[in-house]
C-alpha cells in the first residue's frame, strides 16, 4: 500500500507541474457575454518560435510522465491467496476460481496452503505475507476464531483481509466472501422436514464446529428441520469434513438407528461416506434419502445415479473468484462490501442437468446429464 501512495504523491506532483506548464503556454480570455475562450500565449505576442517549441516539449514530456505514474498507481498489487489445504471437489473448484481472479493484469498472485489442514502452518503463513508486505490476503481460515490474531496484526499493518468460504471471528477483516450457510441450510433443513413425519429419525453429519461454516450449516439445517417437525430424532455424526470419519459415523447411526428416513450432510464429501456407509449396509438407491451441500460434482454424480436426492448448491468456483475480486479492489483502495453473499440453488433430479450446465460444474461429472 505504501508503494500505491507514493506513486499516487508522484503523480500529483507532476500535474501540478503540467498544469504550470498549460498556464505559461495559454492565456484565459473571457470578455462579459461572450464564451470563454483560450487563446495560446505565443499567438500575436512576439514569443521566439525556439521558446514555443521548447514549451511544448516540456509538455509533452510532463504529459508522458503523469501518464506513467498514473499507471503505477495502478499496477501491481500483491495478493495471497490461502487455503485450508482442503483438496475435495468442492475446494478444487473454489481454488480454480480464485486463480482465474488472481491472472488479472497488474496483480501478482501466491497461492499457498496450509497443510494437513493445520492451524500453526497457517498462522506461520499469514506471518510471513506480513513480512513480505503483500497488499492483500484472501484466505479460508482453517480455524475461524484461531487465526484471528494474524489477522489483527496483518490489517495493523495495512494489509486488507478478505475471508474466503468460512469466516473469521475475533477481528475485523475487509470483507466475508461466502455463501449464506444459514439461509441454505434452512432450505435443506425444509425439505428434509418435508421427507418425514413428526417423531421420525434423520441422521446429520456435520462439517468442522471448529469453523464458522460447519457451525452455520448445522444451525440453519436443525432450525429450519424443528420449526417444520415436532419430536425429530436428529441422530448427529461428528466430522472434520472428512470423508472416512463421515463412512464410519454413518455406519455406526445405521446399526442403532435402523428405521433412519433422511441422511443429511454439510458437505457433499460427507454425502459420499453416507453413500458408502448404505453400501455396506446393503442399501438400494433411495432407500434412505440424502441431502447434499455444496452442488460439487460427485454430489451431483450421486444424483444422477440416484444416491442423492437433494442438494443446497453453493456456486462453488464464484466464491473463489469474487474473493480474490473483492481483495484485489481492497488492494487498490477501493471501496469493498463488508459481507458478500455469492448465493446457493436448491438443486433437485428435475433441474440438475441444468444447474449443471448453468454452473460450470457439469464438465467436471462423471455421469453426463440426458
Amino acid at each position: 500500500m505504501n508503494g500505491l501512495k507514493h506513486a499516487g504523491f508522484l503523480t500529483i506532483c507532476t500535474l501540478v507541474k503540467l498544469l504550470g506548464l498549460l498556464n505559461r503556454f495559454f492565456r484565459f480570455q473571457c470578455v462579459r457575454g461572450q464564451k470563454r475562450v483560450f487563446w495560446p500565449n505565443f499567438i500575436n505576442n512576439g514569443d521566439n518560435p525556439m521558446i514555443t517549441k521548447r514549451t511544448f516539449g516540456r509538455l509533452a514530456i510532463a504529459a508522458a510522465a503523469a501518464t506513467l505514474f498514473t499507471s503505477a498507481m495502478a499496477a501491481d498489487v500483491t495478493v495471497a491467496y490461502i487455503t485450508n489445504g482442503n483438496t475435495n471437489e468442492g475446494w478444487t473448484l473454489i481454488n480454480g476460481g480464485a486463480k482465474k481472479a488472481g491472472q488479472a493484469k497488474g496483480v501478482k498472485f501466491i497461492e499457498l496452503a496450509a497443510e494437513k489442514g493445520e492451524l500453526s502452518r497457517q498462522l506461520a503463513i499469514v506471518e510471513d505475507m506480513i513480512t513480505r508486505k503483500v497488499n492483500a490476503i484472501a484466505i479460508a481460515p482453517v480455524d475461524s476464531a484461531g487465526i484471528a490474531p494474524a489477522i489483527n496484526k496483518a490489517m495493523a499493518a495495512g494489509i486488507a483481509v478478505v475471508a474466503v468460504d468460512t469466516g473469521i471471528t475475533g477481528a475485523k477483516i475487509s470483507s466475508y466472501v461466502a455463501t449464506d450457510n444459514i439461509k441454505a441450510a434452512n432450505v435443506q433443513g425444509k425439505w428434509a422436514a418435508e421427507q418425514i413425519k413428526d417423531g421420525d429419525t434423520v441422521i446429520y453429519v456435520t462439517g468442522d464446529q471448529g469453523q464458522s461454516t460447519g457451525q452455520e450449516r448445522k444451525k440453519g439445517f436443525v432450525d429450519a428441520l424443528n420449526a417444520e417437525r415436532k419430536n425429530v430424532k436428529i441422530v448427529e455424526v461428528p466430522t472434520t469434513w472428512d470423508q472416512t470419519m463421515a463412512q464410519n459415523g454413518v455406519e455406526a447411526a445405521l446399526r442403532a438407528n435402523p428405521k433412519v428416513k433422511v441422511i443429511a450432510c454439510a458437505w457433499d464429501g460427507g454425502a459420499l461416506g453416507a453413500k458408502a456407509a448404505l453400501l455396506a449396509a446393503g442399501k438400494k438407491p433411495g432407500s434412505v434419502k440424502i441431502a447434499g451441500f455444496d452442488g460439487s460434482p460427485g454430489g451431483l454424480d450421486m444424483m444422477k445415479e440416484g444416491w442423492q436426492q437433494a442438494n443446497a448448491a453453493q456456486m462453488l468456483a464464484k466464491i473463489g473468484q469474487v474473493g480474490v475480486e473483492t481483495a484485489i479492489a481492497a488492494a487498490q483502495g477501493k471501496k469493498v462490501e463488508a459481507r458478500i453473499d455469492t448465493g446457493s440453488f436448491l438443486v433437485l433430479p428435475s433441474n440438475v442437468d441444468k444447474f449443471a450446465a448453468d454452473s460450470g460444474v457439469g464438465q467436471f461429472m462423471k455421469v453426463k446429464g440426458k
